[in-house]
């Protein structure tokens, strides 16, 4: 087993070096430089789509906005400016194919390189919903206090952007690296309401949404925002209200689902010394035990994606 280890190890070092060397001497790294070069152009021209696409309220769609959707409400393109949705795709196919071959390698199991390989989506995908997670809640918690900082100011169309770049100094992020960015984007633009489209674009928390594309619609049609404030803050606390609802909703359905866990562990355990048969080698070992399992799983994967969207 150690050899294997070895083996791979010193394999893919030795790959790694010769694609390394190759990359400085051969056209590998021409190649591949091109590559990089096609990435960042396609990356900018799909920015610049978008922003044309924010300006007539245009829904997007296709597989590359909804990870860029998911890094950014995640708060990693604001810590790692370089990331783009291709390269955060290229890095992760990348990283998947090393780990399947250097598993498949060590182990020579074809289904400990699939488990491996669908470890590692799991992980991703569980990294970001984290962070999604806790930007949100973030976001939830300081919806108020922004609200009641907007209400301070007497704002104008002239300078909505430079009262919220004062407001950010006293949030949390991610809405203070929000604030902030719309500020100096409206400075170099000129364009206070595309500043504005854009922040919104980059909170996932409806009622912020909702706020920021009704204070770019007020900018056209008047300079007062008191009246917006103050349905704002009625709109977040029922929000906040149903939110509440909706958490006890989800206890009550956890403390439910664990009652009938611990019922069927009892009923399992109770019909194992009736039939004198390991319950874990009929779950395991046999085919209606998996099937099983499986559902079980599968219930289970449903009820914490449902959890998910009522905490929302």
């Amino acid at each position: 087993m150690w050899f294997k280890i070895v083996l791979g190890v010193c394999l893919y070092a030795a790959f790694f070096m010769l694609f390394a060397w190759l990359g400085k001497e051969s056209m590998i790294r021409r190649l591949m430089h091109r590559t990089f070069e096609s990435m960042d152009a396609a990356a900018r021209q799909r920015v610049h789509e978008n922003r044309k696409l924010l300006t007539v309220l245009q829904e997007r769609k296709g597989l590359l906005y909804r990870v860029e959707q998911r890094l950014v409400y995640s708060g990693l393109t604001s810590k790692y400016h370089f990331l783009t949705p291709e390269l955060w795709i290229l890095g992760n196919l990348v990283l998947s194919a090393a780990g399947y071959f250097i598993v498949l390698i060590c182990s020579g199991s074809f289904l400990a390189a699939l488990a491996v390989l669908a470890g590692m989506q799991v992980l991703r995908s569980g990294l970001e919903s984290t962070l999604m997670a806790r930007n949100y809640r973030a976001v939830n918690e300081n919806l108020m206090k922004f609200l009641d900082f907007l209400g301070n100011y007497s704002i104008t169309a002239g300078e909505v952007t430079g009262i919220l770049n004062q407001i950010s100094k006293y949030l949390d992020e991610p809405l203070r690296s929000a604030l902030e960015e719309c500020y100096y984007e409206s400075q170099t633009s000129g364009d206070v309401s595309l500043a504005l489209m854009s922040m919104a674009e980059k909170i996932e928390h409806p009622r912020f949404k909702e706020l920021v594309r009704n204070m770019e619609i007020s900018l056209r049609y008047s300079a007062d925002f008191t009246t917006l404030v103050s349905s704002s803050r009625r709109a977040v606390r029922e929000h906040m209200r149903t939110r509440q609802e909706r958490k006890s909703l989800v206890n009550e359905a956890l403390v439910n689902m664990m009652i009938l866990l611990g019922m069927s562990v009892v009923i399992l355990v109770i019909v194992e010394q009736l039939i004198k048969t390991s319950m874990k080698q009929i779950l395991f070992e046999t085919l209606p035990g998996r099937i099983c399992l499986t559902v079980m799983l599968t219930i289970f994967v449903l009820l914490y994606r449902q959890i998910r969207k009522l905490d929302r």
